[in-house]
């Protein structure tokens, strides 16, 4: 896998106000070219040996966004999907960030995939999709960093987000490898 054509950019940062249960949002690129065909070799060619490389690029370029969390909390596939899978891209980049992983969230729904919905369909189709795991325990929900491969809209992220910050954890950020930057699908 050539890493060399990945950006050396800063991550690409995002913060949202009050309105959203997210405080922040960072990704190592854009979801293209290099970036593009890596996440595809982890997730459907099940090339999991890049997990560690990508998850050390997470950590340099989202050090900020990692900066003071309790741990980090990766976003959950439906058990069928993971089942088809074969593994949870998202907790598998989650081990290579060096911060404790919980897995605080399950996904109780099985939902189509995010990336064949048009843009005013995403956040509907994730309502409802996540609940907190009832034998999850953190014993100060403080800073909690959600971890996924790549962000669209957001919505899964919020989705997730406001699960957590049901249950009392006090901010929640997210950190992802790679951020659509063209929305409008």
């Amino acid at each position: 896998m050539c890493w060399s054509s990945v950006s050396h950019s800063p991550a690409i940062q995002v913060r949202f106000d009050a309105a959203h249960a997210l405080r922040c949002a960072a990704a190592v690129d854009a979801y293209d070219g290099r970036m593009k065909d890596i996440i595809h070799a982890l997730k459907y060619d099940r090339r999991r040996s890049i997990s560690p490389r990508l998850g050390a690029l997470m950590r340099e370029r989202g050090a900020r966004v990692l900066d003071g969390a309790d741990c980090v909390v990766p976003v959950p596939l439906h058990a069928r999907r993971e089942y088809q899978r074969g593994f949870n891209q998202a907790h598998d980049l989650a081990l290579h960030l060096g911060v404790p992983v919980a897995a605080l969230l399950t996904r109780v729904v099985h939902t189509p995939s995010q990336i064949d919905l048009p843009k005013h369909q995403r956040a509907l189709n994730v309502r409802d999709a996540f609940a907190w795991d009832p034998g999850s325990r953190i014993p100060d929900p403080g800073i909690v960093v959600l971890i996924d491969d790549v962000a669209t809209t957001g919505a899964t992220l919020e989705s997730c987000a406001n699960v957590l910050r049901r249950h009392g954890v006090r901010e929640v950020r997210a950190l992802t490898a790679a951020r659509v930057e063209n929305t409008s699908r």
